[in-house]
């Protein structure tokens, strides 16, 4: 049997440290055959010696400041077949990177590997699924499919290097980037998926970055124009012209909310993150009340 390939886990981390340290346990409990290698990487602070070991490797972030420099200091220093990602506050389940680099090792093509996802929010937790065992480029086009998880990923690192490229530091305040990243994997070949729940992957009031407005609407315009293809898609881009109308509507933005959602119909009448985005300008419900329901079923806007 070909061997294992060996897999370097990039973890990001930045004022977390208990969080930090369950998902590093959950890390080293799985049970898998080949090497692994954790690289956590500090960004902002000075790396915690305490959490070195044989197998656990500390650092600090040597490029540009934010979760997509962290990352790439990661894959840099990584010296494995593969690099996964996970999240200073999701957990691994068992079973997560032995299925995964399966699925790596018996396809005929592809370059990246995710799995089915648990959300944890407020104490109520919802399974996401991609539904299918391929996703295409296209299909990435016409949505971010949350359940492709930036704390399921498994890359082959020489696509990270090459084809593929690392992730991109340049989108404002690191949001996207994961999407950024599959849109670019996916176009030499689709994004390979096992329909199991393998990551917790937790959101909180505090944390999750949905609220940060004036980055979420940098990022997404920096999306559109670095992806032509969601623009002439008309799903793909209504729903993106959606999310811009309702954080513009979050913002305090009224006339900017009213201009992306009246694109927003012109491209699919019927998009739901219209009408979201006219409740929040016209006062009738909060952006907070819309993302605490929308968060307990697992989803954003």
């Amino acid at each position: 049997m070909t061997p294992w390939p060996s897999i370097g886990v990039v973890v990001p981390t930045r004022d977390r440290p208990e969080q930090l340290r369950r998902a590093l346990a959950a890390i080293i409990a799985q049970d898998y055959a080949g090497h692994v290698e954790v690289l956590v990487v500090f960004d902002g602070r000075d790396a915690d010696p305490s959490l070195a070991s044989d197998r656990v490797h500390t650092t600090t972030n040597s490029r540009r400041p934010g979760l997509a420099g962290a990352r790439n200091t990661g894959i840099l220093a990584a010296r494995t077949d593969l690099v996964a990602f996970c999240d200073d506050d999701d957990q691994w389940l068992p079973g997560k990177l032995t299925a995964q680099a399966h699925r790596l090792m018996t396809a005929s093509a592809g370059d990246v590997v995710t799995c089915d996802i648990v959300v944890d929010y407020d104490g109520r937790s919802t399974v996401r699924t991609a539904g299918a065992p391929v996703v295409t480029h296209e299909q990435l086009v016409r949505s971010r499919m949350a359940a492709l998880h930036s704390s399921t990923f498994v890359i082959r690192k020489a696509a990270l290097l090459g084809h593929v490229g690392l992730v991109d530091e340049a989108i404002p305040g690191s949001q996207g980037e994961d999407w950024d990243l599959l849109l670019r994997a996916s176009r030499s070949a689709p994004i390979l998926h096992v329909r199991r729940p393998l990551a917790r992957v937790s959101w909180s009031r505090a944390s999750y970055f949905a609220r940060e407005w004036e980055s979420k609407i940098a990022s997404t315009v920096w999306m559109l124009d670095r992806h032509p293809e969601i623009a002439r898609d008309r799903a793909g881009s209504a729903r993106l012209y959606g999310q811009l109308a309702f954080a513009h509507a979050a913002a305090g933005a009224r006339g900017d909310a009213l201009t992306w959602a009246w694109r927003a119909v012109r491209r699919r009448p019927w998009e739901a993150r219209v009408g979201l985005a006219l409740a929040v300008a016209t006062g009738l419900i909060s952006s907070d009340a819309i993302l605490d329901f929308l968060h307990r079923r697992g989803r954003g806007v």
